[in-house]
C-alpha cells in the first residue's frame, strides 16, 4: 500500500506531518512528488513551487522516511527544470531501494541510464502506451481510466501494476482481486484496514 502524498487524508499532502503519519499508520510506501523551486533548491510539492509557499526540501523529507518506510519520488515535469539538472540530483540523494516513477518516458530513460539498478515506474495512459513503458520495472494507471483487460495486458508483458488515486474500499478490494502490485491512496488507514480482511 503506497500512501499518495503521504497521509494526506489526515493530514496536508507532501508535509512531513503528512510522511509521518503514513510510517506510524504501517504504509508499505509513501509516495511524492519532486520539483525545483526558483532557486534550483529541490522540494517537495504537488505543483510547481510558488514563491509565496513554504515547501519541505527533499533532503528533509528523506531524512524522515529514511530506514522507515519504501519511497516512490514522482519526477514532476522534469523537463521544465532542465537547467536545474533535477534528475541527476534527485537520483544522488536516494538510495537503491527507491522506486522512480513519472509520466515523461525520456525522464525514466535518463533514470536508468544514471542509476540501473533503481526500479522505474511509468505511468501510463495520457498519450503514453505500455509499448512507451519498455524498460520500466512497473506501470501506473488512472483509477478512472484502468480496465481489467490493462491491468491483464501490463501483468502479461512482465509490469509490477499500481493504481492511482483510491480511496473507497469496495475498489480497493476489486482492484486487489486483479491482483495489481499496489495501490496509491490517500487513506493508508482505510486500505491497511480494507485488505487485511481474511
Amino acid at each position: 500500500m503506497i500512501a499518495h502524498r503521504g497521509a494526506s487524508w489526515d493530514e496536508p499532502e507532501n508535509t512531513l506531518p503528512a510522511f509521518r503519519r503514513a510510517i506510524e499508520l504501517g504504509a508499505d510506501y509513501v509516495e511524492f512528488d519532486v520539483h525545483a523551486a526558483r532557486d534550483g533548491s529541490l522540494v517537495v510539492g504537488h505543483n510547481r513551487p510558488r514563491v509565496s509557499h513554504e515547501y519541505p526540501r527533499l533532503e528533509e523529507v528523506l531524512d524522515v522516511v529514511h530506514g522507515r518506510v519504501g519511497v516512490m519520488l514522482e519526477l514532476k515535469h522534469p523537463y521544465l527544470y532542465r537547467r536545474h539538472d533535477i534528475v541527476r540530483r534527485t537520483l544522488a540523494l536516494v538510495d537503491d531501494a527507491a522506486v522512480i516513477l513519472s509520466f515523461e518516458p525520456g525522464a525514466l530513460r535518463t533514470v536508468r541510464r544514471l542509476r540501473p539498478k533503481l526500479r522505474t515506474l511509468q505511468h501510463v495512459g495520457f498519450g503514453v502506451s505500455l509499448r512507451r513503458a519498455a524498460g520500466a520495472w512497473g506501470v501506473g494507471f488512472s483509477n478512472e481510466r484502468v480496465t481489467p483487460r490493462a491491468v491483464a495486458r501490463a501483468q502479461a508483458a512482465g509490469f509490477a501494476t499500481t493504481v492511482f488515486t483510491v480511496n473507497e474500499a469496495p475498489r480497493m478490494l476489486e482492484l486487489a482481486s486483479l491482483g495489481v502490485s499496489g495501490i496509491f491512496t490517500d487513506r493508508p488507514d482505510l486500505a491497511l484496514r480494507t485488505l487485511a480482511r481474511p
